[in-house]
């Protein structure tokens, strides 16, 4: 059965009736998420919380704004638009930014703005059993107008408003406890999100290498370097020419990096656009034409975002599966050349697409589910390169969540003692196993 809640307390009403009747639970967003986290394994009520859209509490003076599970990351940023502010975590799809707290998603603009973890502020939540939580607390920390010296809001009232704390060491971290738990602790009913000034100028260009290692380690030594780049994505060759064909662009089938930069119009023409184009030269990389206007840099971006209906389109008629590993920086060069090394000796389509500047990438592997060998190979590649990422000291998913395929990596990452904490707190918090059962753990 499906519910459509529109009002925390309604969320709140339902959740008690499914605890006393041990239904399980399953919230719903919008259903972008990639590794099954919406699948209701175990039957029960779905949750879409899709109605519940209001913005609220935005803060121009404090930089956040709280967002309910209907409002996606373009409606919120179109809401943002005459204000100098935007929420820059990306992942590409419009996701509902409750749903992307709840897996803990970042994006492309993660190597300079972070992932959701950092830029989630508090949270507001149904417990398994009715009861709400406020994960920063239910109040706000008030902040001084002109007039209230005291801070004690003297005058009228509402003469000093309430901000979300950005500074707080009281107690355990309730906030991130939540960012990530992919709906197993709670329904996400309202996010306070940290917002960012706009850039005053912005440059976008491709360069293309010689080899998959090249970019890489172009990667690596931009970072180095402290060029103030905001997003820096991977494509290789097969990807690169995919993009092209499905987007009606016209790029060197070669492994290619697209860099964004963020920064003031002098400093963009004068130092950093020189000191991005000397590494990619020294790294063989060539093609170089820095894109300012939002036009021509929407243009890029569509293509870059077009990779998965670019992947699909390369096998008409089969199916897809992405893969999310993130690797330490210096391992990253390595870990992408056995990749690639891998997906071609085990004979599979995967073109490698990654937002290699926080050491994040996937292989979007296309295969005909009819075919239950292809299947197994795809499914074999999956645990190897699983592993490739925790033996190069990384992470199964660095932005898609553990959800139903990754949980016996979660084991061989964490260690038994680790998944034994994570199951005690899931038992604190529901006892009866009730929220999103069969995910994660």
């Amino acid at each position: 059965a499906v519910v459509w809640p529109q009002a925390v307390g309604q969320v709140q009403e339902l959740a008690a009736l499914c605890y006393r009747c041990r239904v399980p639970m399953v919230p719903f967003g919008t259903g972008t998420g990639l590794e099954g986290g919406v699948n209701a394994v175990q039957g029960g009520i779905c949750f879409d919380l899709s109605r519940m859209d209001t913005i609220a509490e935005l803060s121009l003076e404090d930089f956040s704004v709280a967002v309910e599970p209907g409002v996606t990351r373009k409606a919120l940023n179109s809401h943002l638009r005459d204000t100098g502010l935007w929420f820059p975590v990306d992942p590409g799809a419009d996701a509902s930014l409750c749903g992307m707290a709840a897996t803990g998603a970042s994006g492309t603009n993660a190597v300079r703005y972070g992932t959701m973890r950092p830029n989630v502020l508090n949270l507001r939540v149904v417990l398994p059993d009715g009861r709400l939580l406020h994960t920063a607390g239910p109040g706000r920390q008030a902040r001084w107008e002109p007039g209230d010296r005291d801070g004690l809001g003297g005058g009228h009232a509402g003469t000093h408003s309430l901000a979300p704390r950005r500074k707080r060491a009281a107690g355990y971290d309730l906030t991130s406890l939540f960012v990530g738990s992919e709906g197993t602790l709670g329904f996400l009913t309202q996010a306070t999100l940290r917002l960012h000034p706009l850039p005053e100028a912005a440059a976008v260009t491709t360069a293309a290498f010689p080899s998959v290692r090249a970019a890489v380690a172009c990667t690596v030594q931009v970072l180095q370097a402290a060029v103030p780049v905001a997003r820096i994505e991977f494509l290789d060759e097969v990807m690169v020419g995919a993009c092209g064909r499905f987007s009606g662009l016209e790029l060197p089938a070669a492994a290619t990096l697209l860099l964004e930069l963020h920064g003031s119009r002098r400093g963009l023409a004068e130092q950093q656009q020189q000191a991005a184009e000397e590494i990619v030269r020294l790294n063989g990389g060539s093609g170089l034409a820095w894109a300012e206007e939002p036009e021509e840099r929407g243009r890029l971006w569509a293509m870059r975002h077009s990779a998965w209906y670019a992947a699909l389109a390369l096998r008409p008629g089969c199916q897809g599966y992405s893969t999310d590993v993130c690797v330490p920086i210096s391992r990253l060069p390595d870990v992408v050349v056995e990749t690639k090394r891998d997906l071609q000796d085990s004979g599979l389509t995967g073109p490698m697409v990654g937002h290699v500047g926080d050491g994040n990438f996937h292989c979007l592997l296309i295969f005909n589910p009819q075919d239950p060998a292809e299947a197994q190979r795809v499914h074999a590649f999956t645990q190897r390169l699983g592993r490739r990422a925790l033996a190069a000291g990384g992470t199964c998913t660095g932005e898609h969540g553990v959800g139903l395929g990754k949980r016996a990596l979660l084991l061989e990452e964490l260690g038994q003692e680790g998944l034994d904490t994570l199951r005690r707190i899931k038992a604190a918090l529901d006892p009866h196993n009730l929220m999103n059962p069969g995910k994660v753990l």
